[in-house]
């Protein structure tokens, strides 16, 4: 880039450490040939070796969070007398710890190492849902609620961090994506444990609501402990990589990211993220993805039940809603990939929520299927958007530190929204809940608004940036040296 006086204005004039570019298939045939390593192949190898223990601790993660929605149904709130708001109380407060640390949480892994960070916050996560299980009163439940959220918060916001450490800016969605249908994953294979396991009702002297937290919280703890084992920090430090393939991934990383950047902690960064408009845009693009998200995963057991169906059929019932988000994740992820585009695939998504929720503002209630066909739509929408909102900022945001920290205020702004959600489905609303369908339904037509806004003003952003490229007032060439390199285009 050109050092001129003239040069250096245009560039702080238009700085961005959120650019990106589509990438250089060329360069990247040029390293394979030269270093005579398959890229594909190795990529595959990294997918087998980081996606499926990060989606592992995912999958538990969204276990532990959302199976009190199946303990409900399983007579928690009866034995510990919680009244319906308390127990909205209870949901509210996870997100209140959740959303306070995320930010804290990611500035520890900057300073620390994932290998060390996550199995920990696993770990300590797993002690307090098992602790869920033996609480014996209103209070002891509270506080093991929010102490859940505190100790669950650095894991998602962490984990896109890490992956952009590794990956392209442009391969980051698909495995975010992969790594985010963990979570509709969870919803159908937390219906079928907690089905299975409340037939425990009566062992050991426990409730059966009793046994879903003590054994899905243990089975965190065991995969913690064996988590620090197959959780890699680095690619310049991965034990499964050789020297040929360590520099051959941070060749193909040199030119696309920050990711092979020595960058040292400093506040200035953290506070670069806090100014960027882009960042508060990304924020509120999964806030109105993440009230619907949560009051669905919370609550769908007991929209199911209060269909008609016994608590045994609805556990059952929350498998297939979930089975068809997964696999819909996946798709759009692929798609999304192959064609370099997110936003009209978040405003497809969405829209196929907005159908699932009218209908179930709609259906009549003697038409029980009618409403669980909305419970569909509304999962099939739902899961991909999130998966979009929630990888965005890490394909559009360079600055390690900044990134980490774009990464976590998106998901703190966005959580608010959860804890929004969790008063919404209130008891007397019940069957046909028009407070919290209807504010799931006004905040999926306020997130294609937010995805036009990011649409239109990052294809803006692209169009004056190669403009002044064209004019040749930007250098378009070299690999990234700093938070003001403009090189790249946005993803939009």
């Amino acid at each position: 880039m050109s050092s001129s006086p003239e040069n250096e204005k245009v560039a702080s004039e238009v700085q961005d450490n959120g650019s990106s570019h589509s990438p250089s298939l060329v360069a990247d045939d040029s390293l394979a040939h030269t270093s005579g390593i398959n890229e594909k192949a190795l990529l595959r190898r990294l997918d087998l070796k980081l996606l499926p223990p990060l989606t592992l601790l995912y999958l538990l993660s969204f276990l532990d969070r959302s199976n009190i929605g199946n303990a409900k149904l399983e007579g928690l709130t009866k034995d510990l007398h919680i009244t319906g708001n308390q127990y909205l109380l209870t949901l509210t407060l996870y997100f209140l710890g959740y959303v306070l640390f995320e930010v804290p949480c990611n500035v520890v892994l900057k300073r620390t190492t994932p290998k060390i960070w996550l199995p920990t916050l696993m770990l300590v996560w797993g002690i307090v849902a098992t602790l869920m299980g033996v609480s014996q009163n209103y209070a002891g439940f509270l506080a093991a609620r929010f102490f859940l959220g505190v100790t669950e918060s650095g894991l998602f916001p962490g984990v896109v961090f890490y992956l952009s450490m590794w990956y392209k800016r442009a391969e980051t969605h698909y495995r975010v994506a992969l790594f985010f249908s963990a979570a509709s994953l969870a919803g159908a294979f937390g219906g079928i444990l907690a089905y299975g396991i409340a037939f425990m009702r009566g062992v050991g002297g426990q409730a059966g609501w009793r046994w879903i937290f003590i054994i899905e919280g243990l089975l965190t703890v065991v995969v913690s402990l064996i988590s620090y084992l197959f959780i890699h920090n680095y690619p310049a430090t991965a034990p499964f990589l050789t020297e040929g393939e360590r520099s051959f991934i941070t060749d193909r990383l040199k030119n696309d990211s920050d990711a092979t950047n020595i960058e040292k902690f400093a506040w200035s960064n953290v506070i670069s993220a806090f100014a960027d408009y882009k960042c508060w845009l990304y924020g509120l693009a999964y806030h109105t993805m993440s009230l619907p998200l949560y009051t669905f995963s919370l609550f769908l057991p007991t929209i199911i039940s209060e269909l008609g169906y016994t608590a045994a059929q609805a556990q059952l019932l929350t498998v297939p809603p979930y089975a068809v988000a997964t696999i819909l994740t996946i798709i759009v992820a692929i798609l999304a990939e192959k064609t370099r585009r997110r936003a009209p695939f978040l405003m497809a998504s969405t829209t196929l929520a907005i159908i699932g929720y009218i209908i179930l503002l709609t259906a009549p209630l003697r038409r029980p299927g009618v409403s669980y066909l909305g419970t569909m739509f509304a999962a099939a929408g739902i899961y991909p958007s999130c998966a979009i909102v929630l990888s965005w900022p890490a394909a559009n945001v360079s600055g390690q530190s900044k990134r980490a920290t774009a990464t976590a205020m998106t998901i703190t702004i966005g959580n608010l929204g959860a804890v929004i959600g969790t008063q919404l489905y209130r008891p007397n609303t019940s069957p046909r809940w028009y407070l919290g369908h209807g504010f799931s339904l006004g905040y999926l037509v306020a997130n294609l608004f937010v995805a036009l806004a990011l649409w239109v003003s990052l294809g803006k952003e692209n169009e004056r940036k190669k403009a002044r490229v064209a004019q040749g007032e930007v250098a378009d060439e070299g690999p990234i040296k700093s938070d003001t390199d403009i090189r790249w285009l946005f993803q939009v």
